[in-house]
């Protein structure tokens, strides 16, 4: 974990800046939960398969309704997949949650040892709600990014590459067109994303300096009520308070963007599907089952698509 951000010491002075956090510094973090996130990757793969045999086998009870074909057990057979993806979700749900908040656990923990151990001259630097807050609101973050779809990503791959090659067989033509769409949402996306970032690395500096103001006028609050500057302190805090708004409406500003581009990518997917796949099937290029069955594997790629799009937000 990288140090606080740099923030103004008592003099006004800032303090010098420290490195760039990356995804290697999460991997020690990571490494103390490897059992129990070997577990979630099994669960992502088994969970993978029992979601991409659904529209397989969906596909093939209308394919025998369509032929007078007994179906046997096969309804029996889908509904236990159903119920076997319900289930490893759910308890995968559970390891990944506290999954996340041992990493935090475990970062305030270390982070706490940092700062304690700190030369004298670091705190003459840096103001102490700023430090109280990276303990606090900085290293739930780090939750956020665990459990929006970092630790789960091998299960939410296979879906998708399970999904394209499935799609593949069925009608390339319609695969094509999905991946247009798709991959211009996804550009987009990206593109939105860097501005979050420093959206919301503006709001962490903003949120340190609340607490640092917070923390300056509790500790003086006698000196202020002695100089009759309670008034004054109240709007310096407030100014740090309403910084902060700002900064998170700019985050919510860009959020909001990337939430209706998913959805035009998924609107205009079922569209060109329908349309086009409409079409295939009445010049007999494919059957009512393999549409079916296409946009059923439409369908699962929202999920991996939205984790990938959280995870992007989120880190």
């Amino acid at each position: 974990m990288s140090f606080p951000a740099p923030a103004r010491g008592r003099r006004g002075r800032r303090a010098p800046e420290g490195p760039r956090a990356s995804f290697r510094q999460l991997v020690p973090f990571l490494l103390e939960h490897k059992r129990t996130l070997a577990v979630v990757a099994v669960l992502s793969v088994l969970g993978a398969a029992a979601t991409l045999a659904q529209p397989l086998l969906v596909g093939e009870v209308i394919s025998r309704v369509q032929n007078a074909v007994p179906l046997g057990a096969l309804v029996w057979l889908l509904v236990a997949f159903v119920v076997l993806s319900s289930v490893i979700s759910g308890f995968q749900h559970y390891l990944l949650q506290r999954t996340g908040t041992a990493v935090v656990y475990s970062s305030r923990r270390r982070l706490i040892a940092r700062i304690l151990r700190l030369p004298v001259s670091e705190f003459d630097a840096r103001r102490t709600g700023d430090l109280v807050s990276r303990v606090g609101t900085d290293t739930t973050l780090l939750y956020a990014v665990l459990t929006q779809g970092f630790a789960d990503a091998v299960g939410n791959a296979l879906i998708l590459l399970g999904a394209v090659i499935a799609m593949a067989f069925i009608d390339p033509l319609l695969l094509g067109l999905i991946v247009v769409v798709v991959g211009a949402s996804l550009a987009l996306v990206v593109l939105l994303s860097t501005r979050i970032r420093a959206a919301s690395a503006d709001q962490q500096a903003k949120v340190g300096e609340l607490s640092s103001g917070v923390e300056r006028a509790v500790g003086s609050i006698r000196t202020i009520r002695a100089a009759g500057a309670t008034e004054r302190e109240i709007a310096a805090v407030t100014e740090n308070a309403t910084a902060a708004y700002a900064a998170g409406v700019r985050i919510a500003r860009v959020s909001a963007l990337i939430v209706p581009v998913a959805f035009v990518a998924l609107q205009v997917s079922l569209l060109v599907v329908l349309g086009v796949g409409g079409y295939r099937v009445a010049s007999g290029a494919i059957d009512v089952a393999s549409l079916v069955t296409f946009v059923i594997f439409l369908f699962l790629l929202v999920q991996p698509l939205a984790s990938a799009i959280g995870a992007i937000t989120s880190v």
